[in-house]
């Protein structure tokens, strides 16, 4: 079922909210999510040029993520409350490698109002079992800053193991920070045909 609906980039209900694949009419909508939390968000991820805060900055990128959706190397997926229209996070799909691999990284953000209701938990177990039963991914890696609490639970939550450990891994707010890494395998994995 989640197959279909995300093909058709449509919505699927996971409780509260719905899930789906970003579309180039969302500009309104994302920037706005990346504006209302540009200082929660700023601690945990890389400096931002002025353009990503703006219209049309995301204009020209989203023209970017539908083309990395089409060639199947990237996913950006938006999560909405039900009867708003307003994102209220996201979870993102990159460095996407296929055989033999078959691996990628996940990313996401959740709105500082929509904490603590498990909201990113259901977003990130229902797009990453599209990731493995439509896209035949086999392993999905994450990496959180060790002060992260919200974050580490969230993966452990959806089935993520701590894999190791590495210094100076991102360039975050501006200084390089260790992560710890994690990954969630694909039980059921089979070659794709």
């Amino acid at each position: 079922m989640f197959h279909s609906i995300i093909s058709r980039a449509a919505s699927i209900n996971i409780g509260d909210a719905t899930v789906r694949l970003i579309t180039t009419k969302d500009v309104a909508a994302i920037t706005a999510y990346y504006q209302r939390n540009r200082a929660f968000l700023q601690p945990w991820e890389p400096l931002r040029e002025e353009a990503f805060f703006t219209e049309t900055g995301w204009h020209r990128r989203l023209e970017q993520l539908m083309q990395l959706h089409r060639h199947k190397m990237a996913y950006y997926f938006v999560i909405q409350q039900q009867g708003s229209d307003e994102i209220c996070g996201v979870v993102n799909y990159s460095n996407l490698v296929r055989h033999p691999f078959h691996a990628c990284h996940v990313g996401y953000s959740l709105d500082q109002d929509c904490q603590g209701k498990g909201l990113m938990s259901r977003a990130l177990a229902a797009t990453n079992e599209w990731m493995f039963e439509d896209q035949s991914f086999h392993r999905i890696m994450a990496a959180y800053m060790p002060r992260n609490a919200k974050s580490a639970a969230v993966l452990k939550k959806c089935g993520f193991v701590i894999e190791g450990e590495a210094k100076d891994y991102l360039l975050i707010n501006g200084k390089w920070e260790d992560h710890i890494l994690t990954s969630r395998l694909n039980a059921d994995w089979t070659m794709p045909v």
